[in-house]
Protein backbone atom coordinates (compact mmCIF):
# COMPACT_ATOMS: atom_id res chain seq x y z
CA UNK A 1 0.00 0.00 0.00
CA UNK A 2 0.91 3.76 -0.61
CA UNK A 3 0.80 5.47 3.06
CA UNK A 4 0.93 9.02 4.07
CA UNK A 5 2.28 10.13 7.06
CA UNK A 6 0.53 13.30 8.14
CA UNK A 7 2.69 13.24 11.30
CA UNK A 8 6.62 12.93 12.57
CA UNK A 9 6.74 9.58 14.55
CA UNK A 10 9.61 7.07 15.69
CA UNK A 11 11.90 5.59 12.27
CA UNK A 12 11.38 2.18 13.27
CA UNK A 13 7.32 2.80 11.72
CA UNK A 14 8.64 3.61 8.19
CA UNK A 15 11.61 1.49 8.21
CA UNK A 16 9.68 -1.68 9.17
CA UNK A 17 6.27 -0.67 6.84
CA UNK A 18 9.03 -0.56 4.45
CA UNK A 19 10.28 -3.52 5.12
CA UNK A 20 7.20 -5.33 5.01
CA UNK A 21 6.40 -3.79 1.42
CA UNK A 22 4.66 -0.79 1.78
CA UNK A 23 5.43 2.66 0.29
CA UNK A 24 5.93 5.65 2.54
CA UNK A 25 5.78 9.22 1.85
CA UNK A 26 6.42 11.91 4.75
CA UNK A 27 4.46 15.33 4.34
CA UNK A 28 4.45 17.32 7.95
CA UNK A 29 4.01 20.59 6.85
CA UNK A 30 1.41 20.82 3.92
CA UNK A 31 -2.41 22.45 4.92
CA UNK A 32 -5.38 19.72 5.22
CA UNK A 33 -6.32 21.56 2.02
CA UNK A 34 -3.40 20.43 0.28
CA UNK A 35 -3.00 17.32 1.65
CA UNK A 36 -7.05 16.92 0.79
CA UNK A 37 -5.77 17.70 -3.23
CA UNK A 38 -3.49 14.47 -3.23
CA UNK A 39 -4.97 11.78 -0.90
CA UNK A 40 -6.47 9.80 -3.65
CA UNK A 41 -3.40 8.56 -4.15
CA UNK A 42 -3.18 6.66 -0.75
CA UNK A 43 -4.28 3.88 0.61
CA UNK A 44 -3.27 4.81 4.27
CA UNK A 45 -2.68 7.47 6.51
CA UNK A 46 -1.07 8.20 9.47
CA UNK A 47 -1.30 10.99 11.99
CA UNK A 48 -1.04 12.04 15.46
CA UNK A 49 -3.23 15.35 15.53
CA UNK A 50 -2.33 17.73 13.30
CA UNK A 51 -5.44 18.30 11.96
CA UNK A 52 -8.94 16.44 11.89
CA UNK A 53 -10.20 14.43 9.66
CA UNK A 54 -13.70 14.98 9.01
CA UNK A 55 -16.30 14.36 6.24
CA UNK A 56 -13.92 16.59 3.24
CA UNK A 57 -10.97 14.77 4.01
CA UNK A 58 -12.55 11.42 3.67
CA UNK A 59 -14.68 12.03 0.88
CA UNK A 60 -11.67 13.01 -0.97
CA UNK A 61 -9.80 9.81 0.55
CA UNK A 62 -11.25 7.60 -2.58
CA UNK A 63 -8.53 4.90 -1.97
CA UNK A 64 -8.40 4.94 1.79
CA UNK A 65 -8.22 1.60 3.39
CA UNK A 66 -7.15 2.75 6.75
CA UNK A 67 -6.50 5.38 9.20
CA UNK A 68 -3.97 5.24 11.94
CA UNK A 69 -3.52 7.57 14.95
CA UNK A 70 -0.47 7.38 16.73
CA UNK A 71 -2.03 7.81 20.29
CA UNK A 72 -4.66 6.21 22.70
CA UNK A 73 -8.16 7.98 21.17
CA UNK A 74 -10.02 8.37 17.49
CA UNK A 75 -11.71 11.70 18.35
CA UNK A 76 -9.98 13.52 15.99
CA UNK A 77 -11.90 11.61 13.57
CA UNK A 78 -15.57 11.65 12.44
CA UNK A 79 -15.33 7.76 12.82
CA UNK A 80 -19.13 6.92 11.80
CA UNK A 81 -18.42 8.36 8.62
CA UNK A 82 -14.82 7.12 8.01
CA UNK A 83 -17.00 3.55 9.06
CA UNK A 84 -19.58 3.86 6.50
CA UNK A 85 -16.76 4.43 3.88
CA UNK A 86 -14.90 0.69 4.75
CA UNK A 87 -11.71 2.49 5.95
CA UNK A 88 -10.47 0.70 9.45
CA UNK A 89 -9.76 2.67 11.98
CA UNK A 90 -6.66 1.93 14.33
CA UNK A 91 -5.06 3.72 17.22
CA UNK A 92 -3.01 2.47 20.14
CA UNK A 93 -3.99 3.07 23.56
CA UNK A 94 -1.71 -0.35 24.51
CA UNK A 95 1.71 1.91 23.48
CA UNK A 96 1.29 4.68 26.31
CA UNK A 97 -1.26 3.15 29.02
CA UNK A 98 2.04 2.73 31.07
CA UNK A 99 3.71 5.99 31.07
CA UNK A 100 -0.07 7.43 32.11
CA UNK A 101 -0.26 5.19 34.43
CA UNK A 102 2.76 6.01 35.78
CA UNK A 103 2.04 9.98 35.18
CA UNK A 104 -1.17 9.47 37.41
CA UNK A 105 0.62 8.11 40.39
CA UNK A 106 3.40 11.23 39.81
CA UNK A 107 0.67 13.86 39.79
CA UNK A 108 -0.99 12.34 43.22
CA UNK A 109 2.07 11.80 45.06
CA UNK A 110 3.33 15.51 44.24
CA UNK A 111 -0.04 16.48 45.01
CA UNK A 112 0.00 14.23 48.58
CA UNK A 113 3.03 15.40 49.62
CA UNK A 114 2.94 19.26 48.67
CA UNK A 115 5.89 18.58 46.49
CA UNK A 116 5.50 21.70 44.29
CA UNK A 117 4.97 24.40 47.26
CA UNK A 118 7.59 22.80 49.63
CA UNK A 119 10.10 22.99 46.49
CA UNK A 120 9.32 26.34 45.69
CA UNK A 121 9.57 27.46 49.47
CA UNK A 122 12.99 25.79 49.90
CA UNK A 123 14.40 27.69 46.98
CA UNK A 124 13.13 30.68 47.87
CA UNK A 125 15.51 30.04 51.56
CA UNK A 126 12.09 28.59 53.92
CA UNK A 127 12.03 25.58 55.62
CA UNK A 128 8.62 25.14 56.35
CA UNK A 129 8.11 21.69 57.56
CA UNK A 130 4.51 21.39 59.50
CA UNK A 131 3.19 23.34 56.90
CA UNK A 132 4.30 21.12 54.22
CA UNK A 133 3.73 18.02 55.77
CA UNK A 134 1.79 15.29 53.61
CA UNK A 135 -0.61 12.63 53.30
CA UNK A 136 -0.34 9.38 52.82
CA UNK A 137 -1.90 6.96 49.97
CA UNK A 138 -2.27 4.08 51.95
CA UNK A 139 -6.04 3.76 53.77
CA UNK A 140 -7.47 5.85 50.80
CA UNK A 141 -10.34 5.39 48.52
CA UNK A 142 -8.96 5.75 44.77
CA UNK A 143 -12.22 6.03 42.03
CA UNK A 144 -11.61 5.73 38.59
CA UNK A 145 -13.69 6.49 36.51
CA UNK A 146 -13.11 4.56 33.20
CA UNK A 147 -11.13 1.38 33.49
CA UNK A 148 -9.58 0.73 30.03
CA UNK A 149 -6.35 0.30 29.31
CA UNK A 150 -5.25 3.52 31.10
CA UNK A 151 -7.39 2.99 34.05
CA UNK A 152 -6.04 -0.71 34.61
CA UNK A 153 -2.69 0.83 33.91
CA UNK A 154 -3.04 2.94 36.79
CA UNK A 155 -5.04 0.59 39.37
CA UNK A 156 -1.80 -1.44 39.03
CA UNK A 157 0.73 0.93 40.11
CA UNK A 158 -1.78 1.51 43.04
CA UNK A 159 -1.92 -1.26 44.09
CA UNK A 160 1.62 -1.48 46.26
CA UNK A 161 0.20 1.38 47.66
CA UNK A 162 -2.58 -0.78 50.50
CA UNK A 163 -5.55 1.63 49.39
CA UNK A 164 -8.73 0.96 47.88
CA UNK A 165 -9.14 1.02 44.22
CA UNK A 166 -12.70 1.69 42.58
CA UNK A 167 -13.88 1.71 39.54
CA UNK A 168 -17.07 2.68 37.18
CA UNK A 169 -17.09 1.94 33.33
CA UNK A 170 -20.20 2.04 31.03
CA UNK A 171 -18.97 -1.65 30.26
CA UNK A 172 -19.84 -4.27 32.57
CA UNK A 173 -17.83 -6.69 34.65
CA UNK A 174 -14.08 -5.02 33.80
CA UNK A 175 -13.20 -5.32 37.24
CA UNK A 176 -10.35 -7.22 38.62
CA UNK A 177 -7.69 -8.06 41.19
CA UNK A 178 -6.76 -4.43 41.34
CA UNK A 179 -10.06 -2.59 41.01
CA UNK A 180 -13.44 -3.46 42.19
CA UNK A 181 -16.40 -2.43 39.77
CA UNK A 182 -18.68 -0.37 41.31
CA UNK A 183 -21.72 1.85 40.44
CA UNK A 184 -21.03 5.68 39.84
CA UNK A 185 -23.10 6.75 42.68
CA UNK A 186 -21.17 4.03 45.23
CA UNK A 187 -17.63 5.49 44.07
CA UNK A 188 -19.44 9.02 44.34
CA UNK A 189 -19.97 8.11 47.98
CA UNK A 190 -16.41 6.84 48.93
CA UNK A 191 -13.47 8.13 46.70
CA UNK A 192 -11.19 10.23 48.28
CA UNK A 193 -9.27 10.49 45.12
CA UNK A 194 -11.23 10.85 41.37
CA UNK A 195 -8.70 9.57 38.66
CA UNK A 196 -10.27 10.48 34.86
CA UNK A 197 -9.50 7.46 32.58
CA UNK A 198 -12.34 7.90 29.96
CA UNK A 199 -12.20 9.17 26.12
CA UNK A 200 -13.90 12.18 25.08
CA UNK A 201 -17.28 11.81 23.73
CA UNK A 202 -21.22 13.31 23.68
CA UNK A 203 -21.35 11.49 27.09
CA UNK A 204 -17.98 12.55 28.73
CA UNK A 205 -18.26 16.25 27.69
CA UNK A 206 -18.12 18.30 30.09
CA UNK A 207 -18.49 15.45 32.71
CA UNK A 208 -17.36 16.92 35.80
CA UNK A 209 -19.20 20.21 36.06
CA UNK A 210 -20.55 21.47 39.74
CA UNK A 211 -23.73 18.85 40.09
CA UNK A 212 -21.09 15.90 38.99
CA UNK A 213 -19.03 17.39 42.14
CA UNK A 214 -21.56 17.95 44.23
CA UNK A 215 -22.20 14.39 44.40
CA UNK A 216 -19.51 13.44 46.13
CA UNK A 217 -20.12 12.60 49.83
CA UNK A 218 -16.03 13.76 50.83
CA UNK A 219 -13.81 16.23 49.69
CA UNK A 220 -12.16 14.57 47.16
CA UNK A 221 -8.23 15.40 45.10
CA UNK A 222 -8.55 15.06 40.99
CA UNK A 223 -6.58 13.89 38.67
CA UNK A 224 -7.11 14.20 34.95
CA UNK A 225 -4.87 12.06 32.51
CA UNK A 226 -7.49 11.47 30.16
CA UNK A 227 -9.69 14.51 28.06
CA UNK A 228 -9.37 18.31 28.99
CA UNK A 229 -13.27 19.32 28.20
CA UNK A 230 -14.11 16.45 30.31
CA UNK A 231 -14.02 18.93 32.82
CA UNK A 232 -15.79 22.47 33.05
CA UNK A 233 -12.52 24.51 34.32
CA UNK A 234 -14.80 27.15 35.89
CA UNK A 235 -16.51 24.92 37.70
CA UNK A 236 -13.75 23.41 39.31
CA UNK A 237 -12.13 26.32 39.94
CA UNK A 238 -15.10 26.96 42.46
CA UNK A 239 -14.63 23.54 44.16
CA UNK A 240 -11.21 24.37 44.75
CA UNK A 241 -12.05 27.43 46.37
CA UNK A 242 -14.81 25.82 48.28
CA UNK A 243 -12.81 22.92 49.41
CA UNK A 244 -14.88 20.32 48.00
CA UNK A 245 -11.99 19.56 45.83
CA UNK A 246 -8.71 19.54 47.52
CA UNK A 247 -6.81 19.89 44.32
CA UNK A 248 -6.40 18.52 41.32
CA UNK A 249 -3.60 17.30 39.12
CA UNK A 250 -4.24 18.24 35.46
CA UNK A 251 -2.29 17.71 32.44
CA UNK A 252 -5.42 17.88 30.00
CA UNK A 253 -7.28 21.73 30.15
CA UNK A 254 -10.38 22.19 28.40
CA UNK A 255 -8.87 25.19 26.21
CA UNK A 256 -6.22 22.74 24.62
CA UNK A 257 -6.20 22.98 20.86
CA UNK A 258 -6.74 19.59 18.33
CA UNK A 259 -3.23 19.97 17.25
CA UNK A 260 -2.12 20.06 21.26
CA UNK A 261 0.61 22.47 20.15
CA UNK A 262 -0.75 25.15 22.38
CA UNK A 263 -2.64 26.58 24.00
CA UNK A 264 -3.21 30.28 23.33
CA UNK A 265 -2.22 32.17 20.04
CA UNK A 266 -1.30 35.81 20.38
CA UNK A 267 -4.01 37.64 20.45
CA UNK A 268 -6.53 35.79 22.71
CA UNK A 269 -6.25 36.44 26.61
CA UNK A 270 -5.98 33.04 28.51
CA UNK A 271 -8.98 32.83 30.62
CA UNK A 272 -9.89 33.81 34.04
CA UNK A 273 -10.60 29.96 35.33
CA UNK A 274 -6.88 29.13 34.00
CA UNK A 275 -5.09 32.18 35.70
CA UNK A 276 -6.38 30.65 39.21
CA UNK A 277 -5.09 27.30 38.17
CA UNK A 278 -1.55 29.05 37.25
CA UNK A 279 -1.42 30.26 40.63
CA UNK A 280 -2.50 27.53 42.88
CA UNK A 281 -0.54 25.67 45.23
CA UNK A 282 -2.72 22.82 45.32
CA UNK A 283 -3.06 22.43 41.41
CA UNK A 284 -0.39 20.65 39.10
CA UNK A 285 -0.22 21.26 35.59
CA UNK A 286 1.15 19.46 32.99
CA UNK A 287 1.25 20.40 28.54
CA UNK A 288 -1.09 16.77 28.04
CA UNK A 289 2.31 14.88 28.39
CA UNK A 290 1.03 12.16 30.76
CA UNK A 291 1.60 9.37 28.00
CA UNK A 292 4.41 10.87 26.29
CA UNK A 293 7.85 9.24 27.69
CA UNK A 294 10.83 8.08 25.89
CA UNK A 295 9.73 4.42 25.89
CA UNK A 296 5.63 5.43 24.90
CA UNK A 297 7.23 6.68 21.31
CA UNK A 298 8.61 2.98 20.35
CA UNK A 299 5.54 1.63 21.65
CA UNK A 300 3.15 3.66 20.01
CA UNK A 301 4.76 3.53 17.44
CA UNK A 302 5.65 -0.45 16.88
CA UNK A 303 1.48 -0.67 18.24
CA UNK A 304 0.66 1.36 15.20
CA UNK A 305 2.92 -0.87 12.76
CA UNK A 306 2.08 -4.58 14.08
CA UNK A 307 -1.77 -3.46 13.64
CA UNK A 308 -1.20 -2.13 9.85
CA UNK A 309 0.29 -5.38 8.96
CA UNK A 310 -2.63 -7.23 10.38
CA UNK A 311 -4.78 -5.42 8.30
Amino acid sequence: MKILHIDNNHDLMIEQLKAAGHTNHEDYTSSKEEIEAKIDQYEGVVIRSRFKIDKQFLDAATNLKFIARVGAGLESIDIPYAESKGVALIAAPEGNRNAVGEHSLGMLLMLFNKLKLADAEVRSGQWNREKNRGLELEGKTVGLIGYGNMGNAFSKKLKGFDCEVICYDLKPNLGNENARQVSLKELQEQADVLSLHTPWTPLTDKMVNTDFIDEFKKPFWLINTARGKSVVTADLVEALKAGKILGAGLDVLEYEKLSFENLFTAKEEMPKPLQYLITADNVVLTPHIAGWTVESKIKLAQTIVDKILQL
